[in-house]
């Protein structure tokens, strides 16, 4: 049995350049970031590097405070350009690479950046496009790492650039792609940022022997925050794909990587179980039967689950999943699997964590204990119910909405209390259950609050449905639901062999089964529903729902006014 010693770096101060300095210090050279196959930047590598970019920043007139947007792909020189702008006291702006050219125009103007480091391909694609572009731009390509990769030996005394960096200096500004559409610039300073991470790692302990694949984008503050920072702290290694993590890239490169730590959004580890999992357990009439017991079930998944682990390179502690809440057939298996998942529960507003645990060892759809040092309360909106808008505070919470001070007073209270605008609860032992957003709450006709997001758990617990979203239109419950089609083709096809052996009848097309598969749907919704949330409609939805960063759907473009 291998025993793993983990020991976070010991920093006395809560930023970012202080976690730096130190790691670069305690891990040396140790391997820091990588693409895959690629020779890695060293913890103690980067310094030089940051000081080269730093040098070069100066020179653009980049001081204290002022705001430098990062736009590409993850990359080693991603997070490497990122350490070198916020270790000099200067703000970061990462930019989703998911957005438009207009929309990144507006973030480039709103956040008053003065430089802008992007991709060649990102930068193309904004000047094709005519933009108002900051007068400093420097290609993410261009950035040098060679002094590390060629052994270069550097000066004696090679340091960062001083500056005095404090903990409740702004580090980042990061702009959502909400699923209102409304973009707005969260200020997180570095206390937020390094705070958040050391409670990550309260959750899952890393050291030098872990090995972390990032497929989530750095812009965003979950991937940021735990699958950057996080891995600073223990002195473990972090690589980076070359390409987009589509499921002929990710299975070699997790094969190759054989990584330890991973985060993740429910809708990776869902479309596995949909399209995979469930596919290979139930491909004859033997075993749909079988797995229709909880006997058999609990024995096929534990079998499928060893066959996935393997699939994630055999060496997998820890799989984090958040972003939006988990399918509960999905943590099933998962905890039926014995897959080493954990869950937890944040905003990009909250650096982003605020409640967190390993998956087999909190309530089931729940996201675990509230993190140390923060406080959640609820607000409840009838006395007694359980249930309330769920509010934050701690050193994990936002500086506020940049430019925006109406934003700021509305989620914050005058004694620094985050509204988060989700609806929450908690059971005995103290884990967080979100029951839905709010502002998503549908008021039925007959005056009661009606959560889609539980109406949604249940349509896509249900066959070949890969996603859903329920609305309210022209006064009628309505679902939209994303089917598996390759799988219904199949099963179409099956059905219509068997027909022929047989001589009965069966559906004659995919469409002729959607239309039935649709009214079965409703039928075994509205069975498992509260009366006034049974569904007046489900509607074959042929293509993906658009989403943001975090693969949550965008439902302001598919709302309905009643």
């Amino acid at each position: 049995m291998v025993c793993y010693i983990t020991i976070m770096l010991k920093i006395n101060k809560f930023t970012l350049r202080e976690l730096v300095v130190e790691s670069a210090g305690q891990f040396g050279s140790h391997p820091f970031v990588s693409f895959i196959g690629e020779e890695p930047v060293s913890y103690s590598g980067m310094i030089p590097v940051i000081r080269h970019l730093q040098e070069d920043f100066r020179r653009m007139g980049v001081h204290k405070g002022d705001r430098v947007a990062l736009l590409g792909p993850n990359m080693p020189r991603w997070a490497v350009v990122y350490l070198a702008v916020v270790s000099m006291g200067a703000v970061v702006v990462p930019i989703m690479p998911e957005f438009t050219p207009g929309e990144i125009a507006q973030v480039l103007d709103h956040s008053e950046s003065n430089v802008l480091i992007a991709s060649q391909k990102q930068l193309d694609r904004l000047i094709a496009n005519e933009l108002s572009l900051p007068e400093h731009r420097l290609l993410l390509e261009e950035v040098d790492t060679t002094p590390v990769r060629e052994g270069k030996k550097e000066p004696e005394g090679q340091a960062l650039l001083p500056a005095e960096v404090e903990e409740d200096d702004l580090a980042a500004i990061i702009y959502t792609s909400g699923t209102t559409g409304n973009s707005k610039g969260v200020m997180l300073t570095h206390r937020n940022i390094v705070f958040d991470a050391i409670r990550g790692y309260d959750i899952q302990p890393v050291s030098t022997d872990d090995r972390f694949l990032s497929i989530l984008p750095l812009a965003h503050t979950y991937e940021n925050t735990l699958g950057l920072i996080l891995p600073i702290l223990g002195g473990a290694r972090v690589y980076y794909l070359d390409k987009p993590p589509t499921a002929s890239v990710l299975v070699p490169a997790m094969k190759a990587v054989r990584p330890t730590c991973m985060l993740s959004v429910p809708l990776v580890i869902e479309k596995i179980y949909r399209n995979s999992v469930v596919p290979s357990l139930t491909k004859n009439g033997v075993m749909r039967t079988l797995y229709q017991t909880a006997f058999f079930r609990k024995i096929l998944h534990y079998l499928a689950g060893k066959k996935l682990y393997k699939t994630f390179g055999g060496k997998l502690v820890f799989f984090g999943i958040g972003g939006s809440k988990l399918d509960g057939t999905v943590e099933r298996f998962l905890r039926e699997a014995r897959f080493p998942y954990a869950i937890g529960y944040g905003l990009t507003e909250t650096a982003p964590l605020v409640a967190g645990g390993i998956g087999r060892k909190i309530a089931w759809q729940s996201t675990g204990p509230v993190i140390r040092d923060v406080e959640v309360k609820l607000e409840e909106s009838r006395p007694g119910s359980g249930q309330g808008e769920i509010l934050v505070r701690g050193d994990n919470v936002m500086k506020g909405y940049y430019r925006r001070p109406d934003l700021t007073e509305q989620v914050m209270t005058s004694d620094g209390w985050f509204r988060t605008g989700d609806l929450g609860s908690f059971d005995r032992k103290g884990n967080l259950h979100i029951n839905g957003r709010i502002k998503n709450m549908i008021l039925g006709a007959n005056g009661k609050n009606i959560m889609p997001e539980d109406i949604e758990s249940v349509i896509n617990s249900y066959k070949n449905v890969l996603e859903s979203l329920v609305i309210k239109q022209k006064g009628k419950l309505v679902a939209l639901v994303h089917l598996n089609r390759d799988e219904i083709e199949k099963r179409v096809q099956d059905l219509m062999s068997d027909a022929r052996q047989s001589g009965k009848e069966a559906c004659r097309s995919v469409e002729e089964y959607i239309d039935h598969h649709m009214k079965e749907l409703q039928e075994y919704v509205n069975a498992r529903v509260s009366k006034f949330a049974r569904l007046q409609m489900v509607v074959y939805h042929p293509q993906p729902f658009e989403k943001t960063a975090t693969h949550k759907i965008k439902r302001y473009l598919y709302s309905r006014t009643p």
